[in-house]
């Protein structure tokens, strides 16, 4: 196995370990299974079997259910039984926190449960504690006699386990010796994983989740390297970002986190965690997990991919690849956005709307533009001049031959074929110019590609743009990455990503995948998306186009243009209308640009999975929430009512608070 997948360069599934959950086969190559969790109050049995049903009808294949103590384990059978008494066949999974005598319970009565081995056993404090190595053995020890009943129940009745990670909520003794770190995560699940194999209990799938897409890949690759290393084998593993929000926001994020995973052939069972109900996450996953199909797996292209024997970064870090500074991009700049406006026709104000600029026609003679905080760039009208004066943040990409033409006007700039490039001279292309390049498309030239870099070395203005109609989109443009780190050619890089696809999410995904998948590598200076052929009503439209670019950069961090909610699904626990409150944080807040707030339903996903928020907002008993800066407690026990209003009145305190423009925006 090459580092932590089966190949760069080609689509091959990761080979691991067959797992049985109640008859539905997971690893060993069986197709990537969908799951989601329910929302409702699990003693509430008919509530949880009328919504567990619309999920296996949206098509779920496994559904989670919270089971936070021994009484909601017991309901498990009750729910199980009206399901099976209806014809519904599908495996339940208990989701266990602190409790382990209700994991054991579940065990005997579900065909799954899930434990989070960063609060099975141990009792978060927030403490750091300096362990001897007999103090940590002895911790092990403690973990060994406390797993080992639930190990030797799920033998016995055949039931599977997850063993969930979550990077928010590491024990205390993990946080001591590896700190928040991915490795922390898998050293947490592998404590558990080795016990079981002692047991001789392998029907085990395993997980690394965390709101940072960042984060959750690289746990998991760390995760499979270890296993690997360790046993000889990797067990199957569930994907899945955590807290990843709602709408657009939680779909890019979960695609980003998921889907760079899934290219490389990692991943047997996926969720889509939103803010929504639990049936609306289904067409999301399916929309992933269609992309590797069998009828759609991505085939080995013409020319082949060419293989890399030693990878000239690292997979387990981060780090931006360096480039030199050309105009706005590359360095140590954010990654400008590049809008297309191509097939739209002639370029009037109006359509700058999508773009992020809106006019004002109380001040003709000045040419005012309101600007909002995710406006494009740059904007790629092809052969299309603009005739009024543009915002001056805003520049006009033209076709080569175009631009030639009006080489003179300083608010264009040109992009140009690898042909057109080849053929001009650097005297003429003196300013800021693109440069198109194909990453191993049918139509790719070796040698015309090799031309283009070369030419490259010696060329300070040069934007390289890279593309490709590949189906395996991201491991061609990653190989082409791969050539410019190793040829030390260091232009800036936008990465293009053109969707074929039918319906405007299937694009939003494929987006998502394609271009989150790269940046999460360190790779990429700018971004443009595009749809080909002529616009449709089925298509995205230029507002949206906009908004997913900015998405993308603001999920992988890369660009931080407005406000990051870190909001969980909802599920039984949850102490307060989740969907809401978080609508209702997002209208007062929206505007607080950079600013990462957590909303959570309860205790369980409240200090720990917010992870890295800058402020949070937990159900902490029934109408009453607790506010926290950070991990820390700075409001107990507010009531419902008023908590948002003592949100922001924290907020001022933190002196991140400004109050929102009335002046109206795009």
């Amino acid at each position: 196995m090459q580092l932590y997948c089966e190949s760069l360069t080609q689509y091959k599934r990761l080979k691991t370990r067959l797992v049985n959950v109640g008859g539905l086969e997971i690893g060993n190559g069986n197709p990537i299974r969908v799951q989601t969790m329910t929302t409702t109050d699990t003693m509430d049995t008919a509530a949880t079997v009328a919504q567990t049903i619309r999920c296996i009808e949206a098509g779920a294949e496994l559904v989670r259910i919270t089971a936070p103590s021994k009484k909601e384990a017991e309901n498990l059978g009750l729910i199980k039984k009206a399901l099976r008494d209806k014809g519904y066949q599908t495996p339940l999974i208990a989701d266990i926190h602190f409790t382990p005598n209700a994991a054991e319970i579940a065990a005997r009565l579900i065909e799954k449960v899930r434990i989070n081995p960063g609060n099975y056993i141990d009792k978060k404090k927030f403490q750091t504690i300096d362990y001897s190595d007999k103090e940590y053995a002895e911790e092990i020890e403690r973990i060994r006699e406390r797993f080992t009943p639930l190990l030797k129940i799920c033998k016995e009745y055949g039931t599977a386990m997850r063993i969930g990670t979550n990077h928010g909520s590491l024990s205390d003794r993990i946080m001591s010796r590896y700190g928040d770190t991915p490795m922390g995560m898998v050293e947490s699940a592998m404590e558990f994983l080795r016990v079981a194999r002692d047991e001789n209990y392998h029907n085990i799938v395993l997980s690394m989740k965390s709101s940072n897409p960042l984060v959750m890949v690289q746990a998991y690759r760390l995760l499979i390297q270890q296993m690997d290393q360790e046993f000889g084998e990797i067990y199957p593993l569930h994907l899945g970002v955590t807290e990843a929000g709602d709408g657009e926001d939680g779909r890019i994020k979960s695609a980003i986190g998921i889907g760079t995973l899934l290219e490389d052939g990692i991943g047997d069972t996926i969720r889509v965690s939103l803010t929504e109900d639990p049936e609306f996450e289904i067409p999301v996953c399916k929309n992933l997990v269609q992309r590797y199909a069998e009828e759609n797996q991505h085939k080995t292209v013409v020319p082949a991919i060419p293989s890399v024997e030693k990878l000239p970064y690292s997979p387990f870090t981060y780090q931006r690849r360096k480039t030199k500074a050309v105009g706005n991009f590359g360095y140590r700049q954010v990654p400008p956005v590049i809008l297309d406006l191509s097939k739209f026709g002639p370029v009037q104000r109006e359509s700058l709307l999508g773009a992020g600029y809106k006019y004002n026609p109380s001040n003709v003679s000045a040419g005012k533009w309101n600007i909002a905080d995710a406006a494009a760039d740059y904007i790629y009208t092809g052969k299309h001049t603009v005739d009024f004066l543009l915002p001056g943040t805003l520049k006009v990409i033209l076709d080569y031959s175009t631009w030639l033409e009006h080489k003179d006007e300083p608010q264009y700039t040109p992009i140009l074929t690898e042909d057109e490039y080849s053929r001009a001279s650097l005297e003429q292309l003196s300013a800021l110019h693109f440069v198109m390049l194909d990453c191993f498309s049918t139509t790719y030239h070796q040698d015309r590609a090799a031309g283009v870099l070369e030419k490259c070395k010696t060329d300070p203005q040069a934007v390289l743009c890279l593309s490709t109609t590949n189906k395996n989109a991201v491991q061609s443009i990653r190989r082409m990455f791969m050539e410019l780190l190793m040829q030390e050619i260091t232009n800036p890089v936008v990465i293009i990503c053109d969707s074929k696809k039918a319906t405007s999410e299937e694009s939003l995904i494929q987006f998502a995948v394609e271009c989150g998948a790269l940046f999460l590598e360190g790779m990429g200076d700018g971004i443009s998306l595009g749809q080909t052929g002529e616009p449709t009503a089925q298509q995205l439209d230029l507002k949206t186009m906009n908004s997913i670019s900015f998405g993308i950069l603001q999920a992988t961090r890369t660009r931080i243009s407005k406000t990051e909610y870190i909001s969980c699904p909802s599920c039984g626990r949850t102490l307060f209308n989740l969907q809401e409150t978080t609508a209702m944080i997002r209208a007062k807040t929206n505007h607080l640009k950079g600013v990462k707030i957590a909303v959570m339903g309860c205790i369980v996903n409240g200090p720990g999975e917010m992870a890295d928020a800058d402020f949070g907002y937990v159900g902490s008993g029934v109408g009453k929430i607790t506010l926290y800066k950070g991990k820390e407690v700075v409001k107990r026990q507010i009531d419902a009512a008023v908590a948002v209003e003592e949100l922001i009145n924290l907020l001022k305190e933190n002196n991140v608070w400004v109050e929102p423009e009335l002046s109206e925006t795009p």
